[in-house]
């Protein structure tokens, strides 16, 4: 599931009902402004622009600051961004990016490889904002000119590529003199991107306008984009069906009838399955769940097939026990694949490995853990992601035929963002991260160098697992280019995943996408697939499509 940023505002909970979402929401918008929900929830938009922060709106990294490349999880390539090449050392140790010339940030001031190395060393002067462990790997970043920057590895590791790719580049002079970039809110920034002029903000709407100076000739035609909140998928899919949003990344429940049907010629949708795969996560730092006999018994206990057909609408299949979705079928061994038979619902096995467990049931007909604590557990979900919600519903159900109580507990984005990245849950439904490779799936479920200590924000592997085996065969898969040397190593990661049962699989996520070509052409779709369609920016990928979008 891509992240939708929504809001919902008790003040204004009857405008609410009716679509708007404050000032601005319910009117048309102006000619050229490209009016979008990325559909992440909030209570109210917090001005936020920070492409360090977990919680900077969008387009923050995908729109106003960009990356030396782009990505595209479509064709599977990558696109030179910022920089115009890169070069792989022989031994994979060093990578060497040349910028290309003439990008100006929004004040005027040339782009440099100092600001390259600049945007690397302040994570590593700030390691809570080293999301994705890149000085993990890292050694050293060196701008050897104006327009080259070296990296060099403690190790080779040849994965690193899209993390430094899309690590974003921010301006040393603005931010060189920031004492605490972690809670900089960066409110009106100065960036290389198409997007960088707040022009209004309030908690319900905001809109940017486009850089006049930006470096790609004549783009973007889109004169700003407005970005609006919504109480949730149907206030959304409502705003969709009246006209008044352009582009949206929302699960649309029926969506030939709710909202292509409504208007044929303009309302369109692409649902390609290059989303993150969705898992149940439990919280390894706890008991029971540190136990992968009883986590495959919670997943033995799970109907998947009854979530995709009543919370999914059909729109995704069931997942193996690989994690994998079918779109990485000539990754995925055989083996692996019929070994992780703790995906296929059976109750009396899930009964039996919790008995052997030594989790009783009560007189109650609830289970206790040993110590005597009934089986009572919150399961974390997104308030409004009603897929989401629909499917903790179906486990709830299916937990209780194994003894074990499990309670939806909705939040806002914002607030289970905090809870399952800082590990304050116990059971949560939840997104991994996918990459260029399986690597970038089994290294944010099972290597050490991605656990972070409970209380302290984690990008990925909320869940706390480590196996050393699995570092192991990791750090092999890292120094390799061979294509058949990284087959066999992933076969013995999927094997590492089907065994431990470190999180949940579920359903691999659609990379939810709609939008109406009454206003605006250029978007992706089935026909034109030069990109994914959803406006999703934890990755820059939006990029691609924003500068191809135009005003009618």
């Amino acid at each position: 599931m891509s992240l939708r940023r929504l809001c919902l505002s008790l003040p204004l909970g009857i405008a609410l009902l009716h679509g708007a979402c404050g000032k601005g929401a319910g009117e048309r918008a102006p000619t050229g402004v490209l009016v979008v929900t990325d559909g992440r929830h909030t209570s109210a938009f917090t001005r936020n622009f920070n492409p360090l922060s977990p919680d900077s709106l969008w387009p923050t990294r995908a729109g106003i600051y960009e990356s030396l490349l782009v990505f595209n999880s479509i064709k599977g390539t990558y696109v030179p961004w910022l920089a115009s090449e890169f070069r792989w050392s022989e031994a994979n140790t060093r990578l060497t990016f040349s910028l290309k010339p003439g990008i100006k940030w929004s004040d005027g001031q040339p782009l440099t490889a100092r600001d390259v190395a600049f945007s690397f060393d302040l994570v590593r002067r700030h390691p809570a904002l080293d999301s994705r462990s890149i000085w993990g790997f890292l050694n050293d970043v060196l701008a050897k000119d104006d327009l080259t920057v070296e990296f060099d590895f403690k190790r080779a590791y040849t994965p690193g590529l899209v993390y430094i790719g899309h690590h974003p580049i921010v301006p040393e002079h603005t931010w060189k003199d920031v004492p605490d970039p972690g809670s900089f809110r960066n409110e009106n920034p100065v960036a290389t991107g198409p997007f960088t002029a707040v022009a209004t903000f309030t908690p319900q709407m905001y809109e940017i306008r486009r850089n006049q100076a930006y470096w790609q000739a004549g783009k973007p035609k889109v004169q700003a984009v407005r970005v609006l909140a919504f109480a949730d998928n149907e206030a959304a899919t409502r705003a969709l069906v009246e006209g008044r949003l352009d582009w949206a990344g929302l699960f649309v429940a029926d969506v030939d009838s709710s909202f292509v049907a409504s208007d044929r010629a303009h309302h369109h949708y692409w649902f390609p399955p290059v989303g993150n795969p969705v898992l149940l996560y439990l919280n390894t730092t706890r008991r029971p769940w540190s136990d992968a006999n009883v986590r495959k018994a919670v997943s033995l206990a799970i109907d998947r097939a009854e979530i995709v057909k009543t919370a999914m609408h059909g729109y995704s299949v069931p997942s193996d026990a690989t994690g994998l979705p079918d779109t990485d079928q000539k990754w995925k061994d055989v083996a692996a694949v019929r070994a992780g038979d703790w995906t296929t619902r059976s109750v009396a096995r899930a009964n039996a490995l919790l008995d052997a467990a030594g989790l009783v049931r009560g007189v109650d007909g609830v289970r206790r853990t040993k110590d005597g604590t009934p089986m009572r557990y919150a399961i974390d979900v997104v308030r409004g992601w009603s897929d989401w919600v629909a499917a903790v519903e179906v486990i709830s159900r299916n937990l209780r035929d194994v003894g074990i109580e499990g309670a939806a507990q909705s939040s806002d984005f914002a607030a289970w963002s905090d809870r399952v990245s800082s590990g304050s849950f116990d059971l949560s439904i939840g997104f991994a991260r996918r990459g260029p490779t399986p690597y970038h799936f089994y290294r944010g479920q099972m290597s050490a160098e991605t656990v972070r200590p409970v209380g302290e924000p984690a990008y990925e592997n909320w869940h706390r697992f480590a196996s050393a085996e699995a570092d192991q065969v990791l750090r092999k898969f890292e120094a390799t280019n061979d294509a058949a040397e990284r087959k066999t190593l992933n076969n013995r990661l999927q094997a590492l995943f089907v065994e431990l049962a470190p999180s949940l699989p579920l359903f691999p996520g659609p990379s939810w996408g709609e939008y109406s070509s009454t206003r605006f052409s250029g978007f992706p779709d089935e026909q034109n697939p030069y990109a994914r369609l959803a406006p999703f920016q934890d990755e820059p990928e939006p990029l691609l499509v924003l500068l191809e979008l135009q005003p009618l």
